[in-house]
């Protein structure tokens, strides 16, 4: 996946995530952002990596979020893999 796409799918996360204030406050409180954060932070590719990874912390957040935009559910790990930095490790 190249990483124009995946940064395609991490803005729609965030519009996603953003729509539920409850689910909003979670996110802002585990990645330390501000609410005024989120506007200019959305071009910097190690912010969009953050919203994958707590999309990806709760399985119901990426059915939720796939299930809204049509994605098939592994494309958000997809997604994370694309940046820098975002491949998973294996530690076996």
């Amino acid at each position: 996946m190249q990483q124009d796409f995946a940064e395609e799918i991490a803005l729609k996360a965030l519009a996603w995530i953003a729509s539920d204030e409850q689910l909003l406050q979670v996110f802002l409180g585990a990645s330390g952002a501000s609410g005024s954060e989120l506007k200019s932070r959305i071009a910097d590719p190690e912010f969009l990596l953050s919203v994958l990874d707590f999309l990806t912390m709760d399985d119901a957040w990426i059915v939720g979020f796939c299930d809204t935009e049509g994605l098939a559910y592994d494309l958000p790990m997809q997604a994370k893999g694309a940046f820098p930095g975002g491949a998973e490790v294996s530690w076996t």
